[in-house]
């Protein structure tokens, strides 16, 4: 699924224009991504949470080569999806928030 796609099922659900959808989606995704920039955890009930994590400098091996290489601190994204949607993607049901 793409962006567009979300806008897609904004304008279909909800019925607002394309361009509003667009809108719509657009926020959400900046303030998960701005939340995220500023090192803040995101909590999507019934979703699941985006975690910051920090990685800290660390040996590694080039595959190709076999040579022993540093690899650099750094920040990662982490998702860990909240029980509701682990089930639903076990179950195969799609439903609404809420239970709608």
């Amino acid at each position: 699924m793409t962006k567009a796609d979300l806008v897609e099922q904004v304008y279909e659900r909800i019925g607002f224009s394309k361009k509003e959808a667009a809108f719509a989606v657009e926020t959400v995704l900046e303030s998960i991504r701005s939340a995220l920039i500023d090192g803040q955890t995101v909590k999507i009930v019934g979703f699941g949470n985006f975690v910051v994590r920090h990685k800290e400098a660390r040996k590694g091996r080039n595959p190709k080569s076999g040579e022993e290489v540093t690899i650099t601190p750094r920040q990662v994204v982490n998702f860990k999806p909240s029980q509701v949607l682990k089930d639903a993607v076990q179950g195969g049901t799609v439903g609404a928030p809420g239970g709608e």
